[in-house]
Protein backbone atom coordinates (compact mmCIF):
# COMPACT_ATOMS: atom_id res chain seq x y z
CA UNK A 1 0.00 0.00 0.00
CA UNK A 2 1.28 3.70 -1.05
CA UNK A 3 2.03 5.82 1.86
CA UNK A 4 0.15 8.30 0.12
CA UNK A 5 -2.97 6.76 1.04
CA UNK A 6 -2.50 7.27 5.32
CA UNK A 7 -1.41 10.91 4.71
CA UNK A 8 -3.77 13.29 5.43
CA UNK A 9 -4.99 15.11 2.24
CA UNK A 10 -7.11 18.35 2.40
CA UNK A 11 -10.21 19.01 2.77
CA UNK A 12 -12.36 18.42 0.22
CA UNK A 13 -13.36 21.86 -0.14
CA UNK A 14 -9.41 22.75 -0.28
CA UNK A 15 -8.12 25.11 -4.01
CA UNK A 16 -5.48 23.04 -4.96
CA UNK A 17 -2.74 25.35 -7.31
CA UNK A 18 -1.98 23.25 -10.80
CA UNK A 19 1.12 23.82 -12.92
CA UNK A 20 1.74 20.80 -15.26
CA UNK A 21 -0.34 18.36 -16.88
CA UNK A 22 -2.80 18.94 -14.21
CA UNK A 23 -4.09 21.80 -15.83
CA UNK A 24 -5.39 19.84 -18.95
CA UNK A 25 -8.69 19.05 -18.69
CA UNK A 26 -8.09 15.64 -20.92
CA UNK A 27 -5.84 15.04 -17.95
CA UNK A 28 -8.16 15.85 -15.00
CA UNK A 29 -10.90 14.01 -17.33
CA UNK A 30 -8.79 10.76 -17.33
CA UNK A 31 -8.10 10.55 -14.05
CA UNK A 32 -11.01 11.65 -12.20
CA UNK A 33 -14.00 11.56 -14.57
CA UNK A 34 -14.45 15.31 -15.01
CA UNK A 35 -12.95 18.75 -14.92
CA UNK A 36 -13.46 20.57 -11.50
CA UNK A 37 -13.75 24.49 -11.46
CA UNK A 38 -10.64 25.94 -13.05
CA UNK A 39 -9.81 29.76 -12.02
CA UNK A 40 -6.41 30.84 -13.80
CA UNK A 41 -3.58 31.57 -11.42
CA UNK A 42 0.30 32.36 -10.49
CA UNK A 43 2.40 31.41 -7.98
CA UNK A 44 5.70 33.75 -7.57
CA UNK A 45 8.87 32.92 -6.42
CA UNK A 46 8.13 29.07 -8.05
CA UNK A 47 9.32 27.55 -11.78
CA UNK A 48 7.90 24.38 -13.40
CA UNK A 49 10.97 22.99 -13.89
CA UNK A 50 11.72 20.57 -16.30
CA UNK A 51 13.07 17.33 -15.10
CA UNK A 52 15.12 14.89 -16.63
CA UNK A 53 13.66 12.19 -18.70
CA UNK A 54 10.12 13.08 -18.28
CA UNK A 55 7.22 15.23 -19.90
CA UNK A 56 5.84 16.46 -16.57
CA UNK A 57 7.05 19.29 -15.20
CA UNK A 58 8.09 19.82 -10.92
CA UNK A 59 7.44 22.69 -9.21
CA UNK A 60 10.26 24.16 -7.13
CA UNK A 61 11.21 27.78 -5.29
CA UNK A 62 13.21 29.72 -7.82
CA UNK A 63 13.62 33.78 -6.78
CA UNK A 64 12.04 36.39 -8.98
CA UNK A 65 9.71 33.27 -11.09
CA UNK A 66 5.95 33.02 -11.64
CA UNK A 67 4.61 30.47 -12.93
CA UNK A 68 1.14 29.88 -14.35
CA UNK A 69 -1.59 27.29 -13.70
CA UNK A 70 -4.90 26.96 -12.32
CA UNK A 71 -6.85 26.87 -9.51
CA UNK A 72 -8.84 23.78 -9.19
CA UNK A 73 -12.12 24.20 -6.51
CA UNK A 74 -15.06 21.41 -6.47
CA UNK A 75 -12.70 18.58 -5.80
CA UNK A 76 -14.38 15.45 -3.84
CA UNK A 77 -12.41 13.24 -1.03
CA UNK A 78 -12.19 10.59 -3.84
CA UNK A 79 -10.79 13.16 -6.28
CA UNK A 80 -8.19 13.91 -3.64
CA UNK A 81 -7.20 10.50 -2.65
CA UNK A 82 -6.77 9.75 -7.20
CA UNK A 83 -4.51 12.85 -7.59
CA UNK A 84 -2.60 12.38 -4.76
CA UNK A 85 -1.91 8.61 -5.68
CA UNK A 86 -1.07 9.46 -9.30
CA UNK A 87 1.54 12.06 -8.28
CA UNK A 88 5.02 11.02 -8.02
CA UNK A 89 6.55 10.21 -4.37
CA UNK A 90 9.26 12.81 -5.47
CA UNK A 91 6.21 15.00 -4.67
CA UNK A 92 5.70 16.30 -0.90
CA UNK A 93 1.92 18.25 -1.24
CA UNK A 94 2.25 21.59 0.33
CA UNK A 95 0.54 25.21 0.72
CA UNK A 96 1.67 28.00 -1.47
CA UNK A 97 0.76 31.66 -1.97
CA UNK A 98 -1.12 31.93 -5.52
CA UNK A 99 -2.61 34.96 -7.22
CA UNK A 100 -6.22 34.88 -8.70
CA UNK A 101 -7.16 38.11 -10.91
CA UNK A 102 -6.55 40.56 -7.67
CA UNK A 103 -7.01 38.47 -4.87
CA UNK A 104 -3.86 36.78 -3.60
CA UNK A 105 -4.62 33.22 -1.43
CA UNK A 106 -3.25 29.98 -0.68
CA UNK A 107 -3.68 26.74 -2.26
CA UNK A 108 -2.26 22.95 -2.05
CA UNK A 109 0.29 22.06 -4.57
CA UNK A 110 2.52 19.47 -5.47
CA UNK A 111 5.77 20.66 -5.08
CA UNK A 112 8.70 18.99 -6.35
CA UNK A 113 11.82 17.48 -4.08
CA UNK A 114 14.45 15.88 -6.53
CA UNK A 115 16.47 16.52 -9.25
CA UNK A 116 15.28 19.47 -12.29
CA UNK A 117 16.67 20.56 -15.28
CA UNK A 118 17.56 24.23 -15.54
CA UNK A 119 15.32 24.60 -17.85
CA UNK A 120 11.47 25.66 -17.35
CA UNK A 121 9.06 23.34 -18.55
CA UNK A 122 6.19 24.74 -21.43
CA UNK A 123 2.79 23.66 -21.23
CA UNK A 124 2.74 24.43 -25.39
CA UNK A 125 5.55 21.75 -25.74
CA UNK A 126 3.92 19.24 -23.59
CA UNK A 127 0.31 19.90 -25.77
CA UNK A 128 1.83 19.20 -28.79
CA UNK A 129 4.39 17.06 -28.48
CA UNK A 130 3.26 14.71 -25.36
CA UNK A 131 -0.79 15.15 -24.56
CA UNK A 132 -2.62 12.77 -26.56
CA UNK A 133 -0.16 9.82 -25.15
CA UNK A 134 0.08 10.89 -21.69
CA UNK A 135 -4.06 11.14 -21.24
CA UNK A 136 -4.19 7.52 -22.39
CA UNK A 137 -1.62 6.59 -19.43
CA UNK A 138 -3.55 8.25 -17.46
CA UNK A 139 -6.60 7.13 -18.17
CA UNK A 140 -4.59 3.26 -18.26
CA UNK A 141 -3.84 4.38 -15.05
CA UNK A 142 -7.11 5.02 -13.65
CA UNK A 143 -8.58 1.83 -15.06
CA UNK A 144 -5.64 -0.40 -13.15
CA UNK A 145 -6.00 1.88 -9.81
CA UNK A 146 -9.63 1.42 -10.21
CA UNK A 147 -9.36 -3.19 -10.57
CA UNK A 148 -7.12 -2.45 -7.80
CA UNK A 149 -8.93 -0.81 -5.01
CA UNK A 150 -12.85 -1.12 -5.12
CA UNK A 151 -12.82 1.75 -2.83
CA UNK A 152 -12.28 4.85 -5.60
Amino acid sequence: MNDRWARRLPAASDPLFVYGTLRFEAVLTALIGRVPRMEPARSIGRRAAALPGRAYPGLVTATDAVTDGFVLTGLTADDWRVLDAFEDDEYDLTPVSVHTGERVGYAWTYTWTAEVSGADWSAAAFETGHLPYYESKCAAWRRDLVLLSETV
